[in-house]
């Protein structure tokens, strides 16, 4: 006859992990063989209790054990000890697997049924470099994998349900015996018949063919914080793709790609701007209106003022993503030389060369070098 776990136990069947917990203990401690050396119904029950606790105390198991009873967990843990408890709540295939490396039991020990993740996905969005500057909401579309909702993404015909697969008992998995020199070697391996889900589908949904999920674009608004730059990543959780049969989603990352700006180059969390001038008025000084992101600047250069002088106007430049504040605003100055002079231009700035004592015009070369040239 079956044994109804929770009654074992003493709880409802809504009872929380830790009415769980607490009740087990309880237990244990009544039933305990060392408690009743001359009792042997109190050692069975003891081992009965343990095999509860260690059900129910599986999310995964308890579900099973909800839906298909006491065959539905088969004969895991029976009269075993909770190893949650012992090591601290890790389960022994954990700490097995901690010793041996990777996560599962190195000697085939149970792993949990149910539907995989849904798979990351990636996406670029553009965006305009004043978006990147005082951050913005985008869109972004994804080709992805929703939920089915005809069927609410059990993947099952209207009417019907998922059922226990009947080759692994619902755990997901099977297990393989091999000979090799160290003797047995038992390992296991995923349901062939149910992909290791636990459940298998009798009658598919004709929506989604069984799957529970159904491809289609999505389009996400996607919230961009200041201050970020080309190569940024945005991590989206649940974002992503649904997994089967109501398999949780995985996450959606967005890669950002920021449009180049006319007027300012970023430099870390500093914009740098190029301002020219011409030679005059380096020399004796000018003034302008600069449009930067945020509001216009004026940008005064004194007189004389050399080539490559840089002008800095603090806290105006990119919101720091990472912490707080701003970085600047920094114009260097360019001093453009003219290439092409008019007669007259050019008779004023010989005046004042003259002025000035300089040494101005290009020496006539020499017969030789004249000669030279010509066979070149």
């Amino acid at each position: 006859m079956a044994e109804d776990y929770y009654a074992l136990l003493g709880v409802t069947t809504d009872a929380t992990p830790d009415e769980l917990k607490k009740a087990y203990r309880a237990k244990a401690r009544e039933l305990h063989p060392d408690a009743n050396p001359d009792e042997p119904e109190a050692a069975e029950r003891f081992k009965l209790v343990a095999k509860a606790y260690e059900v129910l105390s599986d999310p995964t198991a308890r579900a099973r054990y909800d839906r298909y009873g006491e065959p539905g967990v088969g004969s895991a843990g029976a009269g075993a000890p909770n190893f949650g408890d012992m090591f601290g709540g890790a389960g022994l295939g954990d700490l097995l697997g901690t010793i041996f490396g990777g996560g599962s039991n190195p000697f085939g020990g149970d792993s949990p049924a149910g539907p995989p993740r849904g798979q990351d996905l990636e996406v670029v969005a553009d965006i305009t470099f004043e978006q990147s500057i005082f951050g913005a909401t985008v869109p972004v579309t994804v080709h992805t994998a929703i939920r089915c909702d005809d069927c609410q993404g059990s993947g099952a015909g209207e009417g019907t349900q998922p059922v226990m697969c009947s080759e692994c008992q619902g755990r997901g998995q099977v297990q393989r015996v091999r000979q090799s020199m160290l003797g047995q070697m038992v390992t296991a391996t995923v349901c062939p018949k149910c992909g290791g889900l636990g459940e298998v589908i009798v009658t598919p949904c004709p929506s989604c063919g069984g799957d529970g999920r159904l491809l289609v674009d999505k389009t996400y608004q996607v919230d961009v914080p200041a201050g970020v730059d080309t190569g940024s990543t945005l991590r989206l959780s649940g974002r992503g793709a649904v997994g089967p049969r109501n398999g949780a989603a995985g996450d959606l990352y967005v890669h950002l790609r920021v449009a180049r700006s006319e007027l300012f180059q970023r430099d870390g969390d500093d914009l740098v701007h190029v301002y020219t001038v011409s030679v005059a008025q380096a020399a004796l000084g000018t003034r302008s209106t600069l449009a930067a992101p945020d509001g216009d600047v004026e940008v005064v250069v004194q007189p004389g003022t050399q080539p490559g002088r840089e002008l800095v106007f603090r806290n105006k430049g990119v919101p720091r993503l990472r912490g707080r504040g701003r970085g600047d605003l920094r114009v260097l100055v360019h001093v453009e030389v003219p290439t092409r002079l008019t007669d007259q231009e050019a008779e004023l700035l010989r005046k004042l060369a003259e002025l000035r004592g300089e040494q101005v015009g290009v020496p006539e070369p020499g017969l030789f070098s004249r000669i030279k040239s010509a066979f070149q």
